[in-house]
């Protein structure tokens, strides 16, 4: 039986350099509460939902305009059973050069179909890659408001 982990992505006009940039302004395209750093390898921090989600990330890898890795060292999903379901599971940007374009290649690695949470959390992450932080790469723009704000 294969994985079915959340994978999601798109190009845009802008340069390896601009897109790694934005990816790793976190704050930039996602809404909540973020305290760390999310720029430098090793750097560790947190995002805060209101009650909905918490997790505590680590940048386990950062390859400049070409990929970025975390890994989920902590979560609290409140609207799922097993609130656990995140933690350890491991968050990807690859950013790659496409003709004139840049791809970036978002996976969720453990966010799987077999959990309680996959619907509503590949949902926002469609929202936070394909909408937030597109607007932030293509606009300049801060974070899009989420559909469930």
């Amino acid at each position: 039986m294969s994985r079915q982990d959340f994978i999601t992505s798109f190009a845009v006009d802008q340069t390896p350099q601009e897109v790694f940039a934005a990816i790793t302004n976190v704050r930039g395209w996602w809404t909540g509460d973020i305290e760390g750093g999310t720029d430098t390898l090793g750097d560790e921090f947190t995002y805060r939902y209101g009650d909905a989600h918490y997790s505590k990330q680590k940048i386990t890898e950062l390859i400049p305009e070409v990929k970025v890795a975390w890994r989920v060292l902590d979560g609290r999903i409140a609207f799922a059973g097993d609130t656990s379901e995140w933690i350890g599971t491991e968050i990807t940007f690859n950013v790659a050069p496409q003709g004139k374009q840049t791809e970036i290649r978002f996976a969720h690695l453990g966010l799987v179909p077999k959990l309680e949470c996959f619907d509503s959390c590949s949902s926002a992450w469609g929202f936070y890659i394909n909408a937030s932080l597109r607007r932030l790469i293509t606009k300049g723009e801060g974070p899009a408001t989420p559909p469930w704000a």
